[in-house]
């Protein structure tokens, strides 16, 4: 069995078709870890999230930002974007199952054969492994109960959360984990998020920020962790336990496949438009 790590897909369908193939992965015997954004952005979220459903157990995802939204949109708590390219997606019969299949999604996963941890935006410095799994389980219990629009997702839109607190209760404590796990790029010296600074850490002039990778990390020692979200770092992290795989297809750049077996990182060009 072959495990193979796909960054942001946002959409990237044909991309996403096009490295598969080059590796012949096969659902049958390999497995496909996704770091969540499968959707927004690129052109085909309706196929791609059709695609990742239909692998059954071959697929293990994390949420991202943009699945998590597409739980406010569905709920009627935000209005779809035209630049998000989801009005498809938004209008599938079988928009719903697709929904509650999200629902059952956690935001971290644990590679069973090695000391991996994936997430979407990385994991905060402070955390330990006991409460990555505690808060992120946290999370997932409130996105499975029946009233998780009103005592999650609509409240979860805030930049208010933004320091770890673990004497938080409540929803304060449940968006510092959304927060984390999937916005999460620069913090301050100090240890809070920053929400504002996209760019890669060598074009940032802020002094008071860091990226959170650079922080001391008793996880960083033991585990190597798969992340995406941050497009602007392009996969060049100068630590071979960090795995950096969004690299921007949805912005014309190319998508990255990780093959764990082998260290090897595959690569799709955005195709041009036909």
């Amino acid at each position: 069995m072959a495990h193979y790590f796909v960054g942001d897909v946002q959409g990237c369908f044909a991309e996403l078709q096009r490295v598969l193939a080059k590796v012949d992965f096969n659902p049958s015997r390999d497995e496909l870890w996704a770091v969540g954004d499968l959707i927004a952005r690129g052109p085909d979220s309706l196929a791609t999230l059709r695609y990742f459903h239909s692998l059954g157990d071959s697929a293990k995802i994390v949420l991202g930002n943009h699945e998590l939204h597409l739980l406010a949109l569905h709920g009627k708590l935000k209005r779809d974007k035209p630049s998000d390219n989801l009005a498809a997606l938004l209008k599938a019969p079988e928009l719903n199952g697709l929904i509650h299949w999200l629902r059952q999604q956690p935001l971290m996963r644990e590679f069973s054969g090695k000391p991996l941890i994936m997430t979407h935006a990385g994991v905060p410095p402070q955390w330990s492994l006991e409460i990555l799994r505690q808060e992120s389980q946290a999370v997932s219990q409130a996105l499975q109960q029946a009233d998780y629009l009103e005592a999650l997702i609509g409240q979860m839109y805030t930049d208010q959360a933004k320091s770890w607190d673990p004497t938080a209760v409540g929803i304060n404590r449940l968006c510092f984990c959304i927060n984390a796990l999937t916005r999460m790029r620069y913090l301050y010296v100090d240890g809070h998020l920053d929400f504002a600074c996209k760019q890669p850490p060598t074009a940032c002039t802020n002094p008071q920020l860091r990226p959170w990778f650079e922080f001391s990390s008793a996880l960083r020692g033991s585990h190597t962790l798969v992340f995406g979200h941050w497009a602007a770092l392009m996969g060049k992290v100068d630590d071979a336990q960090l795995k950096a795989l969004d690299t921007g297809c949805c912005w014309g750049e190319h998508l990255t496949l990780w093959h764990l077996e082998s260290d090897q990182k595959i690569t799709q060009k955005k195709l041009k438009k036909s």
